[in-house]
């Protein structure tokens, strides 16, 4: 064949080559765009203005950040269990209430609420208690009257139950009432600009996890199960836990924990797991960026990703292990850790 003919069966040929790449590159986009829809952080109405003390919002917000939580569901939550922490009712600020509720979040401490807040009501953030009680502000106590913990443990609490898309669920999980689950996401679309249509977009199909809700059985559910058991804890270089955790820390450790060792560093990480396409990716598997300091062919940041463009992490100083959003800018690439040398 010469000429014309050539060169068309040429074209036809780059193009079915080119054409998976494309296909590739644009459901990453779109992946990318859902799991931006998801952690979405609408605007705060008049009356969340009005209604919501400023650092109650504050708060709200930079736990719907950290978790990929809409703030506004916090908020509702906020609203129906103590106003927002301005009631004065029993357990709000101290002791319980008749159920054993405490907090400005009503975390079970005992009694028919249960212990789900963990160990004592206020008690050294190193206690490894069990419960589902952070020390969200990092003041080095775990205070179940404290907004600054409370309030980002109730996040941790709701997506450890399915959050954000089945969030239905994680809510009925936090207070066992289908009234109590309507009337926090009346709240929170009373809080949100955009009202029913803002709830409605961070919990939608596209917010579904990638097991659906429970995590995926074998190594993976175990590497996870481990990450999520850290959202909250601060970044620290250097760090592999328990208190704290820098990116690569957080993957290794996470790893062992499902029975695997791997390298420390991320950029012995990259060059250890089995190197695997966009379009291969699992709940588990570990993606690599440039990051501040590091290159694409020797990676300064990785997370472990839990859906697609979604990943768990620890981005950098200041900020602590969350759930996060992950687009191609800088992306080096995709490894499984489980099939190194396979």
């Amino acid at each position: 064949m010469t000429g014309h003919g050539a060169v068309r069966a040429g074209l036809a040929a780059a193009a079915l080559l080119v054409l998976p790449v494309l296909l590739i590159a644009a459901a990453t986009g779109i992946a990318t765009q859902q799991a931006a829809a998801c952690t979405a952080q609408p605007a705060p109405t008049p009356l969340a203005l009005a209604a919501i003390p400023a650092r109650y919002l504050t708060l709200y917000q930079q736990a719907g950040r950290q978790y990929g939580i809409a703030w506004e569901i916090l908020a509702g939550i906020g609203e129906v269990e103590s106003n927002n922490g301005q009631s004065d009712a029993p357990g709000v600020h101290s002791g319980a209430n008749s159920a054993g509720a405490a907090g400005p979040m009503q975390f079970g401490i005992g009694g028919a609420a249960g212990d789900t807040w963990g160990g004592a009501p206020v008690h050294p953030a190193s206690e490894q208690t069990g419960g589902y009680g952070i020390d969200g502000d990092h003041d080095g106590v775990t205070d179940v009257y404290d907004p600054g913990d409370a309030i980002p443990s109730a996040a941790r609490y709701l997506i450890l139950h399915g959050a954000p898309a089945s969030i239905d669920s994680a809510l009925f999980a936090y207070n066992h009432s289908e009234a109590y689950v309507t009337l926090v996401l009346a709240w929170a679309a009373r809080y949100a600009d955009g009202g029913d249509q803002a709830v409605a977009a961070a919990t939608g199909p596209a917010c579904t996890p990638a097991a659906a809700g429970p995590l995926p059985a074998g190594i993976a559910g175990k590497v996870l199960a481990y990450a999520e058991a850290q959202l909250g804890k601060p970044y620290q270089w250097g760090a592999t836990g328990p208190a704290s955790f820098d990116c690569s820390g957080l993957v290794m450790m996470a790893y062992r924990a499902a029975g695997i060792t791997i390298p420390r560093t991320s950029q012995q990480q990259w060059a250890y797991g089995r190197q695997i396409p966009a379009s291969q990716v699992r709940p588990g598997d570990l993606v690599f960026f440039a990051g501040a300091d590091g290159t694409l062919t020797a990676p300064g940041h990785v997370g472990i990703v839990l859906r697609p463009g979604v990943m768990i992490d620890a981005p950098s100083t200041g900020q602590d292990v969350q759930i996060q959003p992950y687009g191609p800018d800088g992306l080096t690439g995709y490894t499984d850790p489980a099939a190194a040398g396979t």
